[in-house]
């Protein structure tokens, strides 16, 4: 049997039994299933659909080793469709593209689910656009809305100081809100100018970072996080000295992206969006980025490369006198 006759067994398997579904992430889907079927009301068979669907996600799961969806992130959403239309059904054919928009419904829905009954810190799947055939692109900022985040906490205090610095680093490093809740002050090299971070998969990789980021580092650690109680090794630490939750930060970044006057939604992601979209903007290699986003496959970073090339498009219809009939 070829290897593409086994793969396509494997995912009739999870597709027709939901006995895999086990853990805490069989536990959570049946939680799903059992809402929509008593709280929703949905036909047996729409649900039955629905389990189908999601066992084809926990079969990417299984692939990626994500035990629990409660620690999936807005690029593992998005490389799951890329996964998606690469696969064969178990005819033997690719998914429709029907199929697909069908199944990345049933996902989001899930992801939404875990989100509003507060299993989750945030919904991972909001910013996946419905597929009709045209790949979503991730949101980023500008350069000059960046600046006013970057710019939004006032202050000398410890709080303020440590706010710029959070901010500096997300963006100047490109990191996970994981990654930056998760980083101890010797995980730093000041002299270097580079962070150690512990990403998916606990895959340890080194992230360069720039002047700026540098600067508001130093004075956080140098005039901020003394002046707090800490009892805790990490970098970022809350009023009370403990470790900075991934909670607390995104609360922190709302904030702020109110008082810059930013309307859109703003999240820790949207930095990171932004991070590899300026930096191939500046002419970056997509490999490099790769790299410094800690992307396990180069197909997740690419998706960079079609919000670049957009932009192109942008400034090219509105300002080259041929662009468009007058």
């Amino acid at each position: 049997m070829s290897d593409g006759t086994n793969a396509a067994a494997t995912e009739a398997r999870h597709l027709t039994d939901a006995r895999h579904i086990t853990g805490i992430r069989g536990a959570l889907v049946r939680r799903y299933l059992d809402h929509l079927q008593v709280e929703r009301g949905l036909a047996t068979n729409t649900v039955a659909a629905y389990r189908r669907d999601l066992a084809l996600y926990e079969h990417y799961l299984d692939d990626r080793g994500i035990d629990d969806p409660r620690s999936v992130s807005p690029d593992d959403i998005e490389a799951f469709v890329g996964w998606l239309r690469s696969r064969t059904s178990g005819t033997g054919r690719p998914y429709a593209g029907s199929s697909v928009a069908r199944i990345v419904v049933a996902v989001r829905g899930f992801h939404r689910f875990l989100a509003r009954e507060g299993l989750v810190e945030s919904d991972v799947g909001a910013d996946l656009a419905s597929i009709t055939g045209v790949r979503s692109l991730p949101k980023a900022l500008s350069v000059e809305e960046v600046g006013r985040l970057l710019q939004a906490p006032v202050g000398d205090g410890p709080l303020p100081l440590r706010d710029r610095a959070m901010l500096e680093l997300l963006y100047g490093a490109g990191l996970r809100i994981s990654e930056l809740t998760s980083a101890d002050v010797d995980d730093l090299d000041p002299r270097e100018h580079v962070i150690r971070v512990r990403g998916k998969g606990d895959k340890d990789r080194v992230v360069p970072y720039g002047d700026l980021a540098a600067s508001a580092l130093d004075r956080w650690l140098v005039a901020g996080r003394p002046a707090i109680p800490v009892t805790s090794p990490a970098l970022f630490v809350n009023a009370r000295g403990g470790r900075l939750s991934r909670q607390g930060a995104w609360k922190l970044l709302r904030k702020h992206a109110e008082r810059a006057d930013l309307h859109d939604a703003v999240s820790p992601h949207t930095l990171r969006h932004s991070f590899a979209t300026h930096l191939l903007d500046g002419g970056a290699d997509v490999r490099a980025v790769q790299e410094l986003l800690g992307h396990a496959s180069v197909t997740t970073t690419q998706v960079y490369t079609l919000v670049s090339r957009q932009a192109l498009r942008e400034v090219y219809a509105r300002t080259h006198p041929r662009a468009q009939r007058r």
